[in-house]
C-alpha cells in the first residue's frame, strides 16, 4: 500500500495518485483512467481542443491508453481507432509489430496490427495517443508501427507528460507529471 501521494488536478478534475517506487532509484505517480469515466471524457474533450484538426485516425497502445482514445475518437467523430495489441492473435492473417519498452512494464513487449486496422491506417493521417508519456518508448514504438502500415503520423498526445516528456516541443498534453526519488 502507498504511503506517498501526488494530488493532480487535469481538465479540471482532481485526483490523488499513489507514488509508488518501480525501482530503488525511481518512483512514479500511478495515473489510472481505466473506469474513470468522468476523468477520461474531461480529458478526452480537453485534447479535443489541442489535436491537429487534420488528423484522420487515432492510434494507441494496449491498454492504458484505449480508454482516451475511444473517447478522443468520439469528440472529433471518428468512426474508428487502432488499438495496438500487446500480443499476436490467431485472427491475425499478416499483422505487423514491432518491439516496445515502457517504464512501467517489466521487460519487453511487443506491439502488433491486425490486417483490418493496417488497412484503416494506410495512407492516412495517424495521431498518435497514451494516457502518460515519460521516456517515449512506448510512442515510438507505436510510431515505428504506424509508419511499417504506411501511415503518416502528424502528432502525439497525451494527458500527462511525466519527467522530461513535459520539455519535448512536439509532445500535446494536457498537465506536467514530475518523476519522484525512490524511498
Amino acid at each position: 500500500m502507498a504511503d506517498r501521494f501526488y494530488d493532480i488536478t487535469v481538465a479540471g478534475c482532481t485526483r490523488r495518485l499513489s507514488v509508488l517506487n518501480i525501482s530503488d532509484k525511481l518512483a512514479i505517480a500511478g495515473f489510472i483512467m481505466l473506469g474513470d469515466v468522468e476523468l477520461t471524457e474531461a480529458c478526452a474533450a480537453a485534447l479535443a481542443k489541442k489535436v491537429p484538426p487534420e488528423t484522420e485516425i487515432i492510434m494507441t497502445a494496449e491498454a492504458k491508453g484505449i480508454p482516451i482514445a475511444a473517447a478522443l475518437a468520439r469528440k472529433l467523430n471518428h468512426k474508428y481507432y487502432i488499438a495496438a495489441r500487446k500480443s499476436l492473435k490467431a485472427y491475425m492473417e499478416r499483422p505487423l509489430w514491432v518491439e516496445d519498452e515502457s517504464i512501467t512494464t517489466k521487460g519487453k513487449q511487443i506491439l502488433c496490427l491486425m490486417d483490418a486496422d493496417i488497412d484503416r491506417i494506410k495512407g492516412k493521417k495517424v495521431l498518435l495517443v497514451d494516457d502518460v508519456v515519460s521516456t517515449g518508448g512506448s510512442m515510438n514504438a507505436l510510431r515505428v508501427l504506424a509508419e511499417k502500415a504506411d501511415g503518416k503520423v502528424i502528432g502525439e498526445a497525451t494527458v500527462l507528460a511525466e519527467g522530461d516528456a513535459a520539455e519535448r516541443q512536439d509532445l500535446i498534453y494536457l498537465e506536467k507529471l514530475p518523476l519522484f526519488e525512490a524511498k
